[in-house]
C-alpha cells in the first residue's frame, strides 16, 4: 500500500492509497477514521478524479458520520461508567 495523493481539507486528513490495482481513500479527524475502498474503477484512478468524487455533499456526509461515531463512542462510555446518581454534597437551598 502506498500513498498516491492527498486532498486538502481544513479539518480532516484525506489520504489516497493504492494497493495493486485498488484505490482506497482514508478520512481522519483527531479521533476517528473512515476508509472507502473504491476498488479498481478506472473512473476513480487518479487523485484528481477522487477529489471530484469527494464533493461538498460527500464531505458533509463524512462529517456527519464522524459525529455519529463520536456519539456512539460516548454512549458506550456512559453505559460502562454511568454518572453517579447520588451526590457527595448536601443539596443547599
Amino acid at each position: 500500500m502506498r500513498i498516491i495523493g492527498e486532498i486538502p481539507h481544513p479539518s480532516l486528513k484525506i489520504s489516497i492509497f493504492k494497493t495493486g490495482d485498488r484505490i482506497s481513500v482514508k478520512f481522519e479527524n483527531e479521533r476517528y477514521e473512515q476508509t472507502f475502498k473504491l476498488g479498481n474503477d478506472e473512473r476513480l484512478a487518479s487523485p484528481e478524479s477522487i477529489s471530484q468524487w469527494a464533493d461538498a455533499r460527500f464531505m458533509q456526509q463524512v462529517q456527519q458520520t464522524f459525529q455519529q461515531m463520536h456519539q456512539s463512542h460516548m454512549d458506550a462510555v456512559n453505559r460502562l461508567f454511568p454518572a453517579e446518581t447520588n451526590s457527595l454534597f448536601e443539596e443547599i437551598i
